[in-house]
């Protein structure tokens, strides 16, 4: 605790984030405890979940909050996760009516103890979504379903405005960070969805020690596989059991990438320390 509190109070200032509070905070925070919902905002710790609650809106994680892969990078609980919720769809579809939410983002825990990885459930929570709610437009943050095309084609027909999946990190570094997962099969994950005309999106963490040649590299990799957004943020250690941050990117540095990245062709890039997945999803649906 001392090594995780000594290492928080060496954050450089532009890494430092607001105290969640607000009426509407609270509203979604008793909105996900009293339907039993699992959401990426407290499950991964992000740095923006006082910005998002406040204004309203949250990233649900479905599948439950326990995932089969280690990666060295993620907050998320590692373990045996427990049999999927059947009910978790209408769970989720009723929460985003009664928080209004009009462009709700998903993600999950990967479940690779599971024949299909929780295809089925995440089709089901889709068009389940989309029956209760409408006018809701659906981005969602998927695994990379072992790269089985039958099972990310089942996402697809399900109907989401927007499909993300992400590199997390360059390919030299991947092995490193992302257990049981490939850069190679991201891309064709990324690549396969751009195929099937939706919008493709990705996103990588900086800080994990990359070179400036690797993540252009890995821009060109993306805009190859027909990926129009891209988000780039900061990495920060949950633990000191996890991989610790080799260095801080300046909020110039990062403003240098997303120039770049819109020079290079991408539609939308979301660049700066604070970034996640999710930073102003509502707008990428435009794409």
């Amino acid at each position: 605790m001392a090594h995780e509190l000594k290492d928080r109070q060496r954050l450089p200032k532009w890494m430092k984030m607001k105290m969640p509070k607000g009426e509407s905070y609270s509203k979604v925070k008793n909105l996900v405890e009293q339907h039993g919902l699992h959401t990426i905002c407290t499950s991964g710790n992000c740095p923006n979940i006082g910005d998002c609650w406040s204004r309203g809106t949250a990233t649900f994680m479905i599948l439950g909050d326990i995932c089969t892969r280690r990666c060295k990078f993620c907050a998320v609980k590692s373990g045996r996760p427990l049999a999927p919720d059947l009910k978790e769809p209408g769970k989720l579809a009723e929460s985003v009516r009664i928080m209004g939410v009009k462009h709700c983002v998903i993600t999950s825990v990967d479940r690779d103890d599971l024949d299909d990885q929780g295809a089925e459930i995440w089709a089901r929570t889709i068009r389940e979504v989309k029956r209760v709610n409408p006018d809701t437009k659906i981005e969602v943050l998927i695994p990379d379903f072992r790269g089985k095309e039958d099972l990310i084609q089942q996402v697809i027909e399900a109907g989401p405005e927007v499909i993300s999946h992400n590199l997390e990190t360059v390919e030299r570094l991947t092995p490193f960070i992302r257990f049981a997962s490939k850069y190679r099969r991201s891309l064709d994950v990324v690549k396969y969805v751009a195929k099937n005309y939706k919008i493709a999106k990705s996103g990588i963490m900086l800080g994990l020690g990359e070179t400036h040649e690797e993540i252009l590299q890995t821009m060109d990799d993306l805009l190859e596989a027909g990926c129009k957004v891209m988000t780039i943020g900061q990495y920060l250690a949950p633990t000191s059991k996890h991989m610790p941050v080799v260095e801080y990117i300046t909020p110039e540095q990062f403003y240098e990438y997303a120039k770049i990245g819109r020079q290079k062709g991408f539609k939308f890039v979301e660049s700066s320390p604070l970034v996640r997945s999710s930073y102003r999803a509502e707008e990428h649906v435009n794409a």
